[in-house]
């Protein structure tokens, strides 16, 4: 992570270069493989984001990608003001925001490139691993608020529910999908980032926390593999009587199936109308290099047929 932060740290000073150079340069400007752009990207989605921006600086190595990690709703607000074009998201434009670049004679672009899912993560200490949708509905509401109400013999008293930030796509996706815009509990607080919550479950007995999938799909990356260490990854059940065989965790092949109720989708918004490098960069991910990394991540790709291999689980 530390030689990320010094790349973006370089191409950071190189796009400013660039600026400050355009007065006295006119024409110079990035094309589809080259030149250096801010993209923004959704916080919930920067390991898969790292990996698939530094395999296209390697490969196009005349390029510089500068992200800006941020919430889902500062990352499209940048887009809507045209600060970036380029934009990692887990929902495509709104109506709204479609008609706003319209009026202004815009026309983005809404790619759907993979699809992965939230995923709830408890302590180690924590025998409730297994939960359904409706009672996830209202531990989020507030209608349950002790781990007693799950299991009468638990001593971990109340449930601290924990997202990365208020403007997450995790907290829009448990209002949409799970609470039905209904409210969230005054419980339920925010730690920062999808890192923070892993961090805060970790020491914490009693917390349930709420992060993006990529952040722990990856069995290939030492940071996932770490990770999945020291916390317990949730299974969901849609049943009312939720069972080990009846539940899932968010692994590549429930998401294909289906069967892993809290899955979405993953967009790049695009706004590009000279289709240059933010088009190249998009043409990359939703390629068959880009899609492959994708798979790697333990997500599913959107343009790529994916193997499916029957492995019985080991009790």
């Amino acid at each position: 992570r530390k030689v990320m932060n010094i790349r973006i740290g370089f191409w950071l000073l190189c796009l400013i270069s660039l600026v400050a150079c355009k007065g006295k340069t006119s024409g110079v400007q990035d094309t589809l493989f080259s030149g250096v752009i801010r993209v923004a990207v959704d916080e919930t989605l920067s390991p898969l984001a790292e990996d698939e921006i530094a395999v296209f600086e390697a490969q196009y190595n005349q390029t510089g990608i500068v992200p800006i990690y941020t919430s889902e709703v500062d990352a499209i607000t940048l887009l809507l003001r045209d600060s970036v074009r380029w934009v990692l998201a887990t929902r495509p434009l709104s109506g709204d925001e479609l008609e706003s670049f319209h009026s202004n004679k815009f026309f983005p672009e809404s790619i759907k490139i993979a699809t992965d899912g939230v995923a709830l993560i408890v302590n180690r200490q924590n025998a409730d691993s297994i939960f359904n949708v409706s009672t996830l509905k209202k531990i989020f509401s507030g209608e349950i608020t002790r781990w007693n109400q799950l299991s009468a013999d638990s001593k971990l008293g109340e449930i601290q529910v924990v997202f990365d930030h208020r403007n997450s796509s995790t907290v829009r996706y448990v209002l949409d999908s799970i609470c039905g815009w209904g409210n969230l509990s005054d419980r339920c607080h925010a730690a920062g980032t999808n890192r923070d919550v892993i961090e805060y479950v970790t020491r914490t007995p009693g917390a349930m926390g709420v992060i993006g999938v990529n952040w722990i799909s990856d069995e290939q990356d030492s940071l996932c593999r770490d990770f999945r260490k020291e916390i317990q990854v949730a299974r969901i059940s849609r049943a009312e009587l939720p069972t080990y065989g009846n539940s899932y965790q968010p692994y590549q092949y429930y998401l294909y199936t289906g069967q892993y109720p809290l899955s979405r989708d993953i967009y790049i918004l695009l706004n590009d109308p000279r289709s240059a490098l933010p088009t190249g960069l998009t043409s990359f991910f939703a390629g068959a290099r880009g899609q492959r990394i994708i798979l790697k991540a333990g997500l599913l790709p959107a343009t790529m047929p994916v193997n499916i291999v029957n492995v019985r689980d080991q009790l």
